[in-house]
């Protein structure tokens, strides 16, 4: 065995450590700025004539129309396999569950006598929907995307995803686009479909907001074209995994959760949090057996180099750890890790016991899986139900709440020396005292 090949292994480190030891590798930005600035220029100014030069160059296809036929849907449907398309099916239910629970309630709410204030919730009119589908094709994350953004009434809908070497989209996720009603399917893929999704070409329509996944292309692509005034769901990016565990936790249970994470790129992180020696060492070793026919090996064994498993002194001090790091992902496999979740105050999703595998987030339970990274989650939340909307609040005053309410707000106006804001509320009260109106 060679732990030195694998994951850093650091016991019972002070806390002056902390920062250094919790660091997540770290992409060159400025590189990755110049290399997909001049992308986002090309499709901004070329449209499709520019799509369809990077989709030869990075993807090794010549297409001349980027849009998936309902030939293409059919023949996807028919090829998914039976199974797949059940699977896809439940976690679509469970998906639409969870998410239809996050629908508010209209509510006013009366301030003062006359004087009404409330909020409603209205869907984004054009959304982009970003799919990776190179090494793995991410049907899934069509799934946590497009059914909140149905739910919420979004009324266009585009979806981008790079094509396979032969110029078609993977079945599963034209199955799943289809299953969704999503029909406006576009085979574009990285920082290209950003760019295309951001300012519109001939074939793509421009969007006001832009999710999902991508490599660090796409992502440097949509922090880029936010600058532009195209709002993006959240700051992701190599994905990662902290898991908690103590001697009740089944080893093997542990390295499939940290193998995992570490199988999305070479990129990823994963963090093991412990306060047994012994546990620390059977799961190392765990992860080390499995690896060794992980078809994804090589990807995995690469994020391991980039991880941690931390030996602490007392379940406090792990739960401290875990929230300065603020991971994407956060499983708790000790015996009472219910009472521990609710001591978690930054973590993108947390599962909870011996049984709660972070996959089951990833795919089926109900819950998002386009959640914060990097250690965003101290102060973003996973994509949700109310991604997809824009919350507006009204207020409606009456002739009583005006002369209720006006004099606090004149008062309030001319402290500032906002003259006309006093005004505007002046010229109302006057005219009450010489007019009687009821509403």
């Amino acid at each position: 065995m060679n732990f030195s090949l694998m994951m850093k292994i650091y016991r019972n480190p002070e806390f002056s450590q902390w920062s250094e030891l919790l660091h997540r590798p770290a992409a060159d930005t400025r590189a990755l700025e110049s290399a997909v600035l001049p992308i986002l220029e090309a499709v901004k100014l070329r449209g499709d004539a520019a799509l369809r030069e990077y989709t030869a160059r990075f993807d090794g296809v010549a297409l001349t129309d980027f849009s998936v036929s309902e030939s293409e849907f059919q023949a996807a449907e028919e090829s998914c396999p039976k199974d797949l398309k059940k699977a896809i099916r439940l976690a679509q239910k469970n998906i639409e569950t969870f998410h239809r629970s996050q629908i508010e309630k209209h509510e006013e709410v009366e301030t003062l006598p006359g004087v009404r204030c409330w909020r409603r919730s209205v869907p984004i009119e054009r959304v982009g929907l970003y799919v990776p589908g190179g090494s793995a094709p991410l049907y899934s994350t069509l799934l946590m995307l497009g059914v909140p953004a149905r739910i919420a009434g979004c009324s266009e809908i585009v979806v981008c995803t790079p094509p396979q070497p032969d110029g078609t989209v993977h079945p599963a996720i034209l199955f799943t686009a289809k299953t969704l009603g999503l029909s406006k399917v576009f085979k574009v893929g990285g920082a290209q479909a950003i760019a295309a999704m951001a300012y519109g070409t001939e074939s793509i329509p421009a969007v006001y907001k832009i999710f999902g996944p991508g490599n660090a292309y796409v992502t440097a692509a949509k922090q880029l074209v936010a600058r532009d005034g195209v709002a993006i769901d959240l700051p992701a990016g190599p994905s990662e995994v902290a898991v908690i565990c103590d001697a009740t936790a089944q080893p093997a249970f542990v390295a499939a959760d940290l193998l995992s994470q570490a199988e999305h790129g070479t990129d990823s992180q994963v963090l093991l949090i412990t306060w047994d020696e012994n546990t620390l060492k059977a799961v190392m070793r765990e992860v080390e057996r499995q690896l060794t026919d992980l078809p994804r090996r090589d990807i995995a064994q690469k994020a391991l180099e980039n991880s941690k498993a931390i030996l602490v002194n007392t379940p406090d001090e792990a739960l401290q750890l875990s929230n300065a790091y603020a991971p994407e992902h956060l499983i708790i496999a000790c015996a009472d890790a219910r009472a521990l979740a609710q001591r978690v105050t930054n973590a993108g999703s947390v599962f909870i016991g011996h049984y709660s595998c972070e996959s089951a987030g990833d795919y089926a339970s109900g819950t998002n899986h386009t959640l914060p990274t990097g250690g965003y989650a101290r102060a973003y939340s996973g994509v949700s139900l109310d991604s997809f909307v824009k919350k507006i609040t009204f207020q409606h005053l009456s002739p009583d709440g005006l002369r209720r309410l006006g004099p606090v707000i004149e008062t309030m106006a001319e402290a500032e020396n906002l003259s006309a804001h006093r005004r505007a509320v002046s010229i109302r009260l006057n005219y009450l005292k010489t007019n009687t109106i009821d509403r």
